[in-house]
């Protein structure tokens, strides 16, 4: 369970690193990869949920202040 999981977490993360400069679509794209392969691994959805936003304010919040 674990391998599937770290290989599928792996591949979103290698997609971001690949793009630089990262825009809001490639932040909904990873997190949607993300979301998949957590809830896949039978991660509880209400963490899943919680763990994303976070990380979607925490993204768009750094892509904003690199902008400036």
């Amino acid at each position: 369970m674990f391998e599937g999981l770290t290989e599928k977490l792996e591949k979103a993360f290698q997609g971001l690193k690949d793009k630089g400069k990262l825009g809001p679509d490639d932040v909904k794209r990873g997190l949607r990869e993300i979301k998949l392969a957590l809830l896949e691994a039978d991660v509880n959805y209400k963490v899943v949920k919680s763990f994303l936003s976070r990380g979607k304010l925490n993204a768009l919040s750094t892509a904003r202040e690199n902008r400036l």
